[in-house]
């Protein structure tokens, strides 16, 4: 019989090999970030996954945050109501050098347009461009 203890270990001991401690996911749709989170969370990609759905938030969290538990890794939604991904970029161009080095971006996008593309590309805190949905095989391909 396993008591709560060993359960408890059996849990931990199965997120052993994630590739990343903690992610983040900014969408304003909650079924994408409900998806990618449970894609991120079986896969092995991340042992925790913070989600937001909109780029205000995420800043605030980013902003109030304790070093040592920022994510390393933002996936990034372009089109948000409100301040979409770019507008996000912005602000975090103007947090602290210590959060913004220790914080990844990687911009997603559902949209077909070269023109988000190009901008993405351009922009100095994107390390990747991906298309949703995210896929494992996408996952397993990002090392940041």
């Amino acid at each position: 019989m396993i008591n709560e203890i060993n359960l408890v270990e059996a849990i931990n001991l199965d997120k052993v090999g994630v590739k990343y401690e903690h992610v983040m996911l900014v969408d304003d749709d909650p079924i994408q970030n409900m998806l990618h989170g449970k894609l991120m969370d079986h896969g092995m990609f991340a042992k925790k996954v913070s989600t937001f759905s909109s780029a205000q938030e995420a800043l605030d969290f980013l902003s109030q945050s304790p070093l040592a538990e920022l994510p390393s890794v933002i996936f990034l939604d372009i089109l948000m109501p409100g301040m979409d991904g770019f507008g996000f970029l912005d602000a975090f161009a103007k947090l602290s050098p210590q959060i913004v080095s220790r914080c990844k971006v990687v911009m997603l996008s559902s949209s077909e347009s070269f023109d988000h593309l190009n901008k993405a590309n351009r922009n100095r805190y994107v390390r990747k461009f991906l298309n949703k949905p995210l896929t494992p095989e996408m996952l397993n391909a990002i090392n940041i």
